[in-house]
């Protein structure tokens, strides 16, 4: 007798998809208002992606892991262990491979339309080069977590761009719909922000899709989400970002001229920290403020959400 195998995966519904709202701001917001984020279908320039993708299959190139001319962007069966275990600490990103997205008029034109102003785009970026999973025997969220949780006063949106195919077995993204509403859902262990556990989320919530070159995901900040474990034969190719209307409360983004336990000077502005400050330590939790002036170091560059001249939240850029 064969023994049923317990899905790796909740059942993922599909999202409701915003086209039709563009040009439609009450639409808009309703929809946000409702699901926590927008989901739109082949709205990017698809040439724009495609020349953003080819530079991430360069890199992987350079790390020998698959051909750069793979349409397919096969994993080759080399040794990972060059590829970094931080994402967000590439030589992707020391070369600053998010300019090319955010300084490109092509892409910007959308954005123009859904904000009805220019994008602000908030230079915190991961590019994503996802290998097959060696365990096809784990559950496949990979982290679940709330952004608002580690960002409170950062009025970014979260925008998840796939830059290639990527059908359920490569995995992608998957979040939680309407629950936005509802506050943080991480539990603490004293400062450290433990991830959100899959046993607390109503499983009938969960969304994803089957995406392509040229769709976009905006979702609120504290819309909870995850990764998928790629259980292909592919790397999954997306880029992972931050973007807000221009016209909106945008933080302060520059370099470090002072730091101390008191307070920070970015680009000549002079802030201060109170109890109610979140300066972000190397893995995203809160850090002691006697911390700072030993994590961030003068010409640092970083962004800063403030009120008046008290930090909020400050980051660094990576």
């Amino acid at each position: 007798m064969t023994m049923a195998t317990a899905p790796l995966i909740p059942a993922m519904g599909e999202y409701n998809v915003s086209n039709h709202l563009l040009g439609d701001p009450a639409g808009l917001k309703a929809a946000w208002d409702r699901d926590g984020y927008w989901f739109f279908r082949d709205v990017l320039d698809r040439q724009a992606i495609a020349e953003l993708r080819q530079i991430y299959m360069d890199y992987l190139s350079e790390l020998g892991v698959a051909d750069p001319q793979d349409p397919e962007a096969r994993y080759n069966g080399a040794d990972l262990s060059a590829m970094p275990k931080m994402v967000n600490e590439t030589a992707m990103n020391e070369r600053r491979v998010d300019r090319v997205l955010h300084r490109d008029p092509r892409i910007a034109s959308f954005f123009r339309r859904l904000f009805g102003c220019d994008p602000f785009w908030v230079p915190f970026t991961v590019h994503r080069q996802v290998p097959p999973a060696q365990d096809r025997c784990a559950r496949r969220l990979e982290f679940i977590h709330q952004d608002g949780t580690y960002n409170d006063g950062l009025d970014f949106l979260i925008c998840w761009i796939p830059l290639a195919e990527i059908t359920p077995d490569v995995g992608g993204l998957a979040l939680v719909e309407g629950v936005h509403r509802r506050g943080s859902l991480h539990r603490k262990d004293g400062m450290r922000i433990l991830p959100i556990a899959e046993e607390d989320i109503e499983v009938e919530r969960w969304r994803s899709t089957h995406y392509r070159p040229g769709d976009v995901l905006l979702m609120d900040l504290n819309t909870p989400h995850s990764g998928i474990t790629n259980h292909s034969d592919r790397f999954r190719l997306s880029v992972d970002t931050r973007i807000m209307p221009s016209n909106g409360n945008v933080p302060v983004v520059g370099a470090i001229d002072a730091v101390g336990a008191e307070g920070v000077t970015i680009g000549g502005r002079a802030l201060r920290f109170d109890a109610t400050s979140f300066v972000r330590g190397l893995r995203g939790d809160q850090m002691p403020l006697a911390d700072v002036p030993g994590r961030y170091r003068i010409g640092q560059e970083v962004i800063a959400a403030v009120t008046g001249d008290i930090v909020r939240n400050m980051r660094p850029i990576q």
